[in-house]
């Protein structure tokens, strides 16, 4: 275990070009693993950076957990910019992409990240849209109760992320199979 360090590096934003700070931190996850916290905010533009990656290397993995009980909420949940999550029950599922962010939080915050999201489909979605958005945020409530329970699944192809509890099954990666190509030949 290394003791905490933290630099602060400047250097410009990718959207708008303005100097801005780059905090870069090491903290200690117990049980799991050195991990260096990357994060900027432009006071300018608005444009927010975090990324969390290991301090060792990591294998491709797949993180299965479920959650019973309201003490489950509280697992460590651990999610770099590569990473995926997926909550089957609730028909939810996260993928990485250019404004994705890393962050090290529970399974409740998950579900708080989550909650934010749909809320604004509450504002601007159609009437199906809010329909579907309302029961998703009943289903969160009584995830958050105990009386719903729920898989998350965290898959990260870069091995930089984890879930970490005693009830969680780790796997490795494989990646969904791309849709088979055809071959047409020319006789």
């Amino acid at each position: 275990m290394q003791a905490e360090t933290k630099a602060v590096v400047p250097g410009p934003c990718p959207c708008c070009n303005t100097e801005i700070k780059y905090l870069y931190k090491t903290e200690n996850i117990p049980y799991f693993s050195d991990i260096l916290i990357i994060s900027a905010i432009c006071p300018s533009c608005g444009y927010k950076f975090v990324d969390t990656q290991l301090l060792k290397h990591g294998e491709p993995a797949r993180y299965t957990v479920a959650v019973d009980t309201q003490d489950d909420l509280s697992i460590r949940v651990v999610r770099s910019m590569s990473a995926a999550i997926e909550i089957p029950e609730l028909g939810v599922h996260i993928s990485p992409g250019p404004s994705c962010q890393g962050f090290v939080s529970n399974v409740e915050g998950v579900l708080d990240r989550i909650e934010q999201v749909v809320k604004g489909a509450l504002q601007w979605g159609n009437d199906v849209e809010k329909e579907n958005a309302a029961a998703l945020l009943a289903d969160i409530v009584r995830v958050k109760a105990g009386t719903f329970p729920i898989t998350l699944i965290l898959e990260d192809p870069s091995g930089n992320s984890g879930i970490i509890s005693d009830k969680t099954v780790k796997e490795a990666y494989v990646p969904e199979e791309e849709y088979p190509q055809v071959k047409i030949s020319e006789e």
